[in-house]
């Protein structure tokens, strides 16, 4: 298990403890050229819509690749928490985690992301514990395709917390 640390002002030290990948699940789909045209093409739409797709609230969030050192832009959903927002590392019930999470453990002092037109540098902190439980009552609550996915796989689907860096 791979743990990272980024020390910062306002948290002390955070971690993002890496979760084992599962042994079963849906085939992980490949983040290929056509899939990063999609994302600058639907961009402006979710703009339009105030940062929604199908129901759902979104956010861009920019990582450094675990490989590359390249930033990465994806779309996710996004749970507003108090003064953050929660995001789900599910990749659609895969038995693997999704890049992103991977480049946050890699990276995790170079973290960003795009909501409501404003771009910020956050902390990302991966719920534990009762904090992951409440949250995932909640978020499979309104939308209970979460809950499909963690039945398609064998692992823990990681819940992280994005609050603003100070």
């Amino acid at each position: 298990m791979l743990i990272a640390r980024v020390p910062t002002e306002r948290f002390g030290s955070m971690s993002i403890r890496k979760t084992p990948a599962g042994t079963r699940g849906t085939r992980p789909f490949s983040s290929n050229g056509f899939v990063r045209v999609m994302m600058r093409a639907l961009r402006p739409y979710h703009r339009l819509l105030g940062d929604r797709y199908l129901g759902m609230d979104l956010l861009y969030l920019t990582t450094v690749g675990a490989k590359t050192g390249r930033r990465r832009t994806v779309a996710l959903t996004r749970f507003a928490d108090g003064d953050g927002w929660l995001v789900v590392a599910s990749m659609a019930g895969s038995f693997q985690h999704p890049g992103w999470y991977h480049n946050i453990v890699e990276h995790p002092d170079q973290v960003w992301i795009e909501v409501g037109g404003k771009k910020l540098r956050v902390v990302a902190e991966q719920l534990t514990g009762e904090q992951r439980e409440a949250a995932w009552k909640r978020i499979t609550t309104e939308h209970r395709r979460y809950l499909e996915y963690q039945e398609k796989t064998d692992r823990v689907i990681p819940i992280l917390k994005l609050t603003p860096a100070m």
